[in-house]
């Protein structure tokens, strides 16, 4: 690959360009449209470099578990810290390719921070999310929305029940994941704390209905899901529901994810140690 290509998709994976401005240099540097697309899957999907929680880690349990949901037994990957220790809950909520490496990576990490955590697969319905994401993509696209928040609210009671459980339970989730984490506060009473990424806001109607703590993460550059911050803000405030919210200046969507071409370092680890921190204050006194 071109090292004038790979410098451009520096620039865009530290939010120094928005994803139109990077495909046109792209474009010309590989020649034409077609190109650009077909050379995009390699900035996209490099998973292995990005690991930072191997799959074998020995401080770590972790399985495929089922629990039952509105429509199906959902299958989900749970990873815990060794021990019998009763630890909070958290749940990760995967983006719009289904349960891939990236998050059960971030489940790992989630898990070695002390939390019991648990990471759905929403394709649980379609027969799971498969190894191609474009197909995994395709597949959450036929998903009922109803039943799918359904299914992840049901996620609340499995890890609230769960025996190596302390009762209290949060919610995370990203892009597409953030938004359902956002239907999660709004339907599931019992959630304690909830940390969307870059997530779709609820109805306004609907956010009295928030009995969870919040924080919010938004990329700076990122016009389409900003838009709904003023209403979503007000509503809480009217609402008196505890919420902060973090705005990453030059960032863009998805920052957060260290396995795509929009991942921007230094906003995903200040996100991530607020989350740890956020959930160990709710979750954990």
């Amino acid at each position: 690959m071109d090292q004038k290509m790979i410098e451009v998709y520096k620039e865009y994976q530290k939010g120094k360009l928005d994803r139109r401005t990077f495909m046109k240099k792209l474009s010309f540097l590989a020649g034409g449209t077609t190109a650009a697309f077909t050379l995009l899957p390699l900035f996209e999907t490099n998973h292995a470099h990005a690991q930072i929680v191997p799959e074998d880690d020995s401080r770590l349990d972790t399985e495929y578990v089922t629990y039952p949901g509105i429509n199906c037994e959902m299958r989900a990957y749970l990873a815990r810290p060794k021990g019998d220790e009763k630890l909070p809950g958290v749940i990760v909520i995967h983006e719009n390719r289904g349960l891939v490496p990236h998050i059960r990576d971030v489940a790992r990490r989630m898990a070695l921070e002390g939390f019991l955590t648990v990471a759905p697969d929403a394709n649980s319905p379609l027969g799971g999310s498969p190894e191609d994401e474009n197909e995994s993509r395709e597949r959450m696209q036929q998903l009922d929305n109803d039943a799918t928040v359904k299914n992840f609210v049901a996620a609340v009671q499995y890890l609230k029940t769960h025996p190596q459980s302390t009762g209290k339970v949060g919610c995370t989730g990203f892009c597409w994941g953030g938004g359902i984490t956002n239907q999660v506060t709004v339907n599931a009473p019992d959630l304690v704390a909830a940390v969307p990424y870059y997530g779709s806001q609820p109805a306004v109607e609907d956010v009295p209905k928030i009995k969870a703590a919040m924080l919010l993460h938004y990329a700076g550059e990122d016009a389409r899901i900003n838009a709904g911050i003023p209403a979503f803000e007000e509503a809480l405030k009217a609402a008196s529901i505890e919420y902060t919210i973090y705005i990453y200046e030059g960032a863009g969507h998805a920052f957060n994810n260290d396995t795509g071409a929009r991942y921007h370092e230094e906003a995903a680890k200040l996100a991530w140690e607020r989350t740890v921190a956020f959930f160990k204050e709710k979750l954990k006194t």
